[in-house]
């Protein structure tokens, strides 16, 4: 995650979070631009030191937590002489005890380049790679394939539009179509008798009257109706004949061909979301791999050194009704509409370790300098849901960011025909009703994800939210007061655990 947490969660809620200098500006980026941009901007508030006590005694209107939002604690423990990876697990089974629901936000490395760890995680990296590009280049082919059908099938529409206007009540439609089908068929049918074709009998014998009176004529009787010599009648008695079993028998083969065009384009697409589902354990995977922490002067490139960067989010859950039992808050809060606030804590952990080979096989284990920093927030369900979309949103630029720079207005074309033509119903002459199934066979969405349509009818939040109402201030302060106390307790928790200098009680 390219984006810093703190940076962000001041962007999202920047009258609690941001820092007074910069919030208006923050405001106005966000309206402008978007979270992320305004969170390149955006800087956290300090907050000092609370008396947990005291703090209970003042009056829950006047939003004593929002005055001191943050709790803040940073510990460092360097031990060449013990894994680095229990110290992990006891923070992340901790969160997981303590808040119940814990996300991984920030999970990058880099090695120094004479170390083997280097070596080794740049050979998995690029056989990640080089299998993803073998399944992207096969389903670039069926991608091309989906192409050509979606013309094939465009043009079929065209054809069939004719077919289907000689059946219809209005004469005028049904003439015009009738015309149409006509040249088809001089120009595709006819034409292949040479000389002794219509147009060959205009070129050759000059009869300039045989084109007019073919395209007059659609039946047998007007045929002798027509003013004619007996001639070019007898050779519209041939050819009017001919030209209606050719109608019969030319609709019934193209609807076939087309039905099997829409199956085959079917087969394709099904192909390209199996190629899909495929490739994407191998992109993650390559951008796992990716050497993406920041480079600092502990990296030394002859050094055997590595480092890892790690942000975990624990959400746990504060209830005002347990407030209004206690008395803490009034009884008109338990009755007011406001929305859900949680109390969270950000672990943001730094590993300096030398990597060991642990095995044979390849497997490694870390030593090290451990840094660890926990910070407290108190979110409502309205910022949290923007804060994981934006992470999200992050993340996927950082991956395929060139991809979809590329490829976005395209895809959303071939959606709308992919959908065009696997939806249709069998029935060719309903083939402009719309299919009510809501199934989402575009292969792509489920490859790049770029459109949720699940969220169509949502609050749009991309431009701010909703500042907080005075009973909704009341409830975040009591949050925020909770989940400083989550916080402290976890730090609290790992100092004594590891028998380091504790608060007291």
């Amino acid at each position: 995650m390219a984006v810093n947490i703190h940076n962000l969660i001041a962007a999202i809620s920047p009258d609690i979070y941001c820092d007074p200098s910069v919030k208006e500006e923050v405001k106005r980026i966000v309206k402008k631009d978007g979270y992320l941009k305004a969170a390149e901007k955006a800087k956290p508030r300090e907050s000092g030191f609370v008396d947990f006590d005291e703090i209970a005694l003042k009056n829950p209107f006047s939003s004593p937590g929002l005055k001191d939002p943050r709790e803040v604690h940073k510990l460092v423990y360097d031990s060449f002489g013990e894994s680095l990876e229990p110290l992990y697990f006891w923070i992340l089974d901790t969160l997981m005890e303590n808040y119940g629901k814990v996300d991984k936000l920030t999970d990058n490395f880099i090695s120094s380049p004479g170390s083997a760890h280097f070596a080794e995680m740049g050979g998995r990296a690029t056989r990640m790679q080089e299998e993803a590009m073998k399944i992207l280049g096969t389903a670039n082919q069926i991608v091309r394939s989906v192409l050509n059908i979606i013309y094939d099938l465009k043009e079929f529409d065209i054809r069939l539009g004719a077919y289907h206007d000689i059946h219809d009540k209005d004469d005028k439609k049904r003439k015009a179509a009738l015309l149409s089908l006509k040249q088809i068929w001089l120009d595709t049918v006819d034409v292949k008798r040479n000389t002794s074709s219509i147009k060959g009998f205009v070129q050759q014998f000059e009869y300039v009257t045989l084109i007019d009176a073919f395209m007059a004529a659609n039946s047998l009787e007007e045929v002798e109706k027509l003013d004619l010599n007996d001639r070019v009648k007898k050779i519209l008695e041939q050819r009017i004949p001919e030209f209606l079993r050719w109608v019969d028998e030319s609709e019934k083969e193209l609807r076939k061909r087309y039905q099997v065009e829409k199956i085959y384009l079917k087969s394709q697409v099904n192909a390209i979301r199996l190629y899909a589902r495929w490739v994407k354990p191998y992109l993650q995977a390559a951008a796992k791999l990716e050497q993406n922490a920041r480079s600092t002067a502990a990296l030394v490139t002859s050094f055997n050194t590595t480092l890892f960067e790690l942000a975990l989010l624990g959400e746990g859950k504060y209830d005002p009704d347990d407030d209004v039992k206690k008395g803490d808050l009034p009884t008109m809060v338990k009755n007011t509409e406001k929305r859900v606030y949680s109390p969270i804590v950000i672990v943001e952990i730094n590993f300096r370790s030398v990597p060991e080979r642990a095995s044979q096989q390849g497997g490694y284990g870390f030593r090290g300098r451990l840094e660890a920093e926990f910070t407290s927030y108190a979110l409502n369900d309205q910022e949290l849901k923007v804060l994981r979309e934006e992470i999200g949103k992050d993340d996927v630029g950082e991956v395929l960011k060139f991809i979809q720079g590329a490829t976005d207005e395209s895809l959303a074309q071939i959606e709308e025909d992919i959908n065009k033509y696997t939806n249709e119903k069998k029935d060719d002459k309903k083939e402009d009703k719309e299919d009510k199934d809501d199934e989402d066979v575009n292969p792509f969405t489920s490859l790049f994800a770029f459109k949720d349509k699940k969220d169509d009818k949502k609050e749009d939040l991309s431009k701010g939210i909703k500042p907080d109402s005075t009973i909704e201030k009341a409830v975040r302060s009591q949050a925020i007061i909770e989940a400083r106390k989550g916080c402290r307790r976890l730090y609290d928790g790992y100092k004594k655990a590891h028998s380091m200098p504790a608060f007291p009680g």
